[in-house]
């Protein structure tokens, strides 16, 4: 596993913001940007919106981490129910 992150600069919402990850997240939410058709600034801007609509304690970064992880999880569990 990386130790290093990686800065990535995007547009949200018409303003620039650079996010820091490690590669494996950002292996993650690239291929679920892919997955839905939508660039990876709007996904981002999507997941920025629900994090901000809930309220959520966590900043940008560390709520893509859990986005990240969320959506593996849920891979891994319709995997195994479809066994």
């Amino acid at each position: 596993m990386s130790k290093s992150r990686t800065k990535r600069s995007l547009s949200i919402h018409a303003h620039r913001t650079s996010i820091s990850l490690e590669p494996e997240f950002w292996s993650v939410i690239d291929d679920i940007a892919k997955a839905k058709n939508k660039s990876l600034a709007a996904l981002i801007t999507t997941v920025d919106d629900e994090r901000t609509e809930t309220s959520s304690q966590y900043g940008l970064a560390a709520y893509l981490r859990l986005y990240a992880l969320k959506s593996v999880q849920a891979r891994i569990a319709n995997a195994n129910s479809q066994c």
